[in-house]
């Protein structure tokens, strides 16, 4: 197989199982806090927003055509702000308490990153035909 359809795969699939690994400790009442079991804080399930557009950038990797290949650099573009927007808000100090940042989400900065460059290994990105 191919690195340009290989590499879209592993960093969705590396971005999927960091939602599902601990982003963050809070030690004092005891959490353990995923990107989809956030129980004891106020934030819902941000994973599920990096699902819908890892979808989404799946289904246009796998298309042909240039304009598609412009279009998951967007949508990669898209999951790295809201990865940042976790990364910086999510574990944030609140009340005198700081939580503990877990490898979760340095895992899920690295893939929603790695899901920018994947598509920057193709030819058809700039136009270019095979």
């Amino acid at each position: 197989m191919r690195l340009k359809f290989l590499l879209p795969l592993l960093t969705v699939a590396v971005l999927i199982i960091s939602c599902f690994m601990p982003w963050m400790t809070v030690e004092s009442k005891n959490l353990t806090i995923t990107g989809v079991d956030t129980t004891g804080t106020t934030f819902r399930q941000p994973a599920y927003f990096h699902f819908i557009w890892a979808g989404a950038y799946l289904a246009f990797a796998f298309i042909p055509k240039i304009w598609a290949k412009r279009t998951t650099v967007g949508m990669a573009g898209f999951n790295l702000a809201w990865a940042a927007r976790n990364f910086l808000l999510i574990p944030v100090c609140q009340m005198g308490e700081c939580p503990v940042r877990r490898e979760g989400l340095y895992l899920l900065l690295v893939a929603a990153l790695g899901m920018v460059v994947a598509p920057l290994f193709t030819k058809d990105i700039a136009g270019n035909r095979k």
